[in-house]
């Protein structure tokens, strides 16, 4: 009977004992969940800021600002516009019977055959891959090699040895059978191309180097102020797009396009800011016109927030036709810098105001319930994005 009290201790420690390892286990557990976003708050259509818009297919009288469903801009029309909430995907991305179909082929690009990109991360060694760095403004960054595919679309009847117009697009697909970001793609320019909707033109979508923001590959070529994305695609992409595919690409900038989403969005349109001699035509998608550029260039502090804030309406109009898209739940204020340059619907917003004021050539398309590169608003829009942006050459530059 002596023996109770003691087996009472083992029992009463083995409970503690176990209590405080799951505690333990519990703790660790939350040490490694990734950062999970807040939601972003809904900005509203007529908040001050905003231009303002015109609701597509509103019938005369609506006195709620919405647009009909499926209804895009006019594809002859520049200005401000209003789409959704409800969205319907465009016909032109089904493949249709009947109608040539281009030639898809894949390329594969090392980081050590670079002389641009080297390759590097903000994950230290050992590091887990959702490692944040504590201060923003001053990331450490470690080599990374990266290996990325170059998704090429050949246009159906295409002569060997014609130059050939051309868009390069961001964020393109991996080594997947599906075309990730660029799924639709092939089939939409099939068809406008079979409809005479736009020049047959070779389509290079380029995998990003890796990663995200401030101190990853990703982040350093696209949301660089610099025009050093775009002399790598012209000096190491397209040679081997060329070599590899049989194809020439024309060196006409009225000719030459750029499309991309949220970082690869901004990264279209600096390729045209900085290159103007090698693209004239940008689509984005809820583009990251906000504070995001590492490492810090003092030519631009501010990042791509300096396009609205400085560099358009500072400098000559340059020949850049822009179609240009955000959501009313896109991103907000997504990391600790809270600098008052991370509100993506706010930033496009003033894009959209800086290219008006100085006369460009732009279509802006303010999409309500959506969010972030929404994939409903880019499956209703991105046929008649693309037949905009190559409807007219875009005005000449003025000094």
């Amino acid at each position: 009977m002596k023996t109770m009290p003691l087996l009472r201790t083992v029992f009463v420690f083995g409970c503690l004992c176990q209590f405080a390892l799951q505690r333990c286990a519990c703790a660790s557990d939350a040490q490694v969940q990734p950062y999970v976003r807040p939601p972003a708050p809904v900005r509203l259509p007529d908040a001050p800021g905003t231009p303002v818009l015109t609701p597509v297919g509103a019938k005369p009288g609506d006195t709620v600002l919405r647009g009909a469903p499926g209804m895009n801009p006019p594809v002859d029309a520049d200005g401000d516009f209003l789409i959704g909430p409800d969205y319907v995907p465009a016909p032109e991305l089904t493949p249709v019977d009947g109608v040539p179909k281009g030639t898809l082929r894949r390329l594969t690009m090392r980081s050590e055959d670079s002389k641009i990109y080297p390759g590097i991360t903000k994950v230290p060694p050992g590091g887990p891959p959702d490692y944040m760095p504590p201060d923003l403004n001053n990331v450490k960054t470690y080599p990374e090699p990266y290996t990325r595919t170059v998704t090429v679309y050949i246009p159906p009847l295409y002569v060997p040895g014609t130059p050939a117009p051309v868009i390069v697009s961001q964020d393109g697909p991996g080594k997947a059978t599906r075309i990730g970001s660029d799924y639709s793609l092939p089939a939409v320019l099939d068809n406008l191309i079979a409809q005479h909707r736009i020049p047959a033109m070779v389509a290079i979508m380029i995998q990003n180097g890796g990663g995200d923001s401030r101190g990853s590959e990703r982040g350093l070529e696209y949301d660089t102020m610099s025009g050093l994305y775009a002399e790598f695609v012209e000096t190491e992409v397209i040679p081997l797009v060329e070599s590899n595919c049989g194809v020439v690409i024309t060196k006409d900038p009225d000719m030459r396009a750029a499309i991309g989403g949220s970082s690869g969005g901004a990264a279209a349109f600096t390729m045209a800011w900085f290159h103007p001699d090698l693209y004239h035509r940008v689509i984005t998608y809820s583009g990251t016109y906000v504070n995001q550029a590492y490492p810090l260039n003092p030519s631009a502090p501010h990042g791509a927030w300096e396009y609205h804030e400085h560099f358009i309406p500072e400098s000559p109009r340059k020949p850049i036709r822009v179609w240009l898209e955000v959501g009313d739940r896109d991103l907000y204020n997504p990391n600790p810098l809270r600098d008052g340059m991370h509100d993506w619907v706010e930033a496009n917003n003033r894009m959209a105001t800086a290219l008006k004021a100085k006369g460009y050539d732009y279509q802006y398309v303010y999409a309500l319930n959506a969010g972030h590169t929404d994939h409903a608003v880019r499956a209703q829009t991105l046929p008649e994005a693309l037949e905009w942006v190559w409807k007219e050459t875009p005005k000449k530059s003025v000094q």
